[in-house]
């Protein structure tokens, strides 16, 4: 009797993988398929002759299909498998692999990968600008991350820094007391805050709702609604307070190819790049503006159609595109800035600044927010040893919904969660035992509903 294996699906005449493989499988998520072995695999689980074992070959040599009766993720943390050095388990990511040293893929390549530092360039200066009242703007949400970028960019650099803030429903109340502390403290920066109508954000709410099972929009919806703001200002950089488990948590999730990493200091392809705009009588783009438009048109226009056919896909920016475009009007200034600012290069700059640079080498989250609190009167989460993601009150129901749709299997993306800890551990942020603590007791980790699911519906369903 043949079976497909364990977290392999048919989807759309293609097999993918539901988990993260070990060794040189590690990016062979995905069997494209022939006709015919599509038709046998919708046959199984059944008996199979000689040809057609033949004609499937590489299938079950991938290890996609086998004789093996298929196993059952765990039910719980209690039963699931650790890597030896992180806290990557095999209940939050189901279908993890591990090497022959108890390794997960996140450590087995951790040398690999330890220059994947972000897919926008990063920068360790950014000069005062002579064409703008700001020298950079930084997305801000009253978090662990963003607050530290905050506090760094305006008091260790002495730069003029625009503060744009989202104002979600469903904002912590720590995050809410953290930005009005920092309104008091942090001179050097201007504050500007941005909301959407309640009925209109009910309706992207509710189609997201449809799409993704939860309602997190951000950092998407703010590219959104500020970046007219951006182009009016001239402002010549900005941030989002991404830290590096975030950044190379999408290589892993098989949103970003390597060579993604690398573009932003690939010459050839960069004059290539340029030479078309030229041509086309715009002006060359400087470092980092490419990846702004890239960014914006993708929330404007949709995804671009290479990337559509490629393996590479961002199923969460995707689906919140989709559901922003229920409310075309929102979209519509963005539009104009995009073509506006793409015309006379005037495009404010999507960089990085890397975090593990910044605090003295390694981002130890312990430090940080003693450092932030101290500093900018950072509030903690109710629950003081939370780390990861310390702004929001659904970040519990985001996790808990990529979590239930990747273990059923309904969603090829890991959720982000689970590969963050599991780096952050990896490389020290955090300690193991400390990742094991947020896992257990503050992430949204379960196979039956949390109570911060309720809170995110009441909002659209007023």
């Amino acid at each position: 009797m043949y079976y497909l294996q364990f977290r392999w699906k048919l989807l759309n005449g293609k097999l993918v993988y539901h988990g993260i493989r070990s060794g040189d499988k590690l990016n062979k998520n995905v069997i494209k398929l022939s006709a015919r072995q599509e038709e046998i695999i919708k046959l199984l689980p059944c008996e199979l002759s000689v040809k057609q074992v033949k004609i499937l070959g590489k299938v079950i040599c991938e290890g996609a299909v086998g004789e093996r009766l298929p196993a059952l993720p765990p039910a719980n943390l209690k039963g699931a498998v650790f890597c030896k050095n992180c806290s990557a388990n095999d209940f939050i990511i189901p279908g993890l692999q591990f090497d022959k040293n108890g390794l997960c893929p996140m450590c087995e390549h951790s040398e690999k990968t330890a220059a994947l530092r972000s897919v926008v360039p990063v920068i360790d200066e950014i000069p005062h600008s002579k064409k703008s009242r700001f020298d950079v703007a930084v997305f801000y949400t009253g978090g662990k991350d963003s607050t530290y970028l905050l506090y760094y960019l305006s008091k260790i650099k002495n730069l003029r820094v625009l503060a744009l803030t989202w104002e979600i429903p469903y904002a912590s109340d720590s995050a809410l007391k953290s930005i009005a502390n920092a309104k008091k403290l942090l001179d050097g920066v201007e504050f500007v805050t941005r909301s959407v109508q309640k009925e209109d954000m009910r309706k992207i709410y509710r189609e997201l709702y449809r799409l993704n099972g939860n309602t997190c929009a951000c950092p998407s919806l703010a590219y959104v609604l500020f970046y007219p703001l951006l182009v009016e200002e001239k402002v010549p950089y900005f941030v989002a307070g991404n830290e590096p488990a975030q950044l190379a948590g999408l290589y892993f999730n098989r949103m970003a190819p390597e060579f993604v990493y690398k573009f932003p200091d690939n010459k050839k392809l960069n004059f290539l790049i340029n030479l078309g705009r030229v041509l086309s009588f715009r002006p060359p783009l400087k470092r980092g503006q490419f990846h702004t438009l890239t960014t914006m048109k993708q929330l404007a226009f949709g995804t671009n159609a290479i990337i559509k056919r490629s393996n590479y896909r961002n199923e969460l920016v995707e689906n919140v595109t989709s559901a922003i475009h229920t409310v075309p009007e929102i979209v519509k200034p963005l539009k104009r800035s995009i073509r506006r600012s793409s015309r006379s290069g005037n495009i404010p700059a999507f960089v990085q600044v890397d975090f593990d640079r910044i605090s003295g080498g390694k981002y130890d989250w312990t430090k940080i927010k003693d450092e932030i609190t101290q500093n900018c009167g950072w509030v903690a989460p109710e629950d003081s040893g939370k780390g990861l993601h310390t702004s929001c009150k659904i970040e519990r129901c985001k996790e808990y919904s990529q979590f239930i749709r990747f273990y059923n299997m309904q969603s090829a993306m890991i959720p982000f969660s689970a590969i963050e800890i599991s780096l952050a551990s990896r490389d020290k942020n955090i300690s193991r035992e400390q990742a094991v603590y947020e896992i257990e007791n503050t992430l949204g980790f379960s196979l039956t509903e949390i109570p911060e699911c309720r809170i995110m519906r009441e909002f659209f369903e007023e």
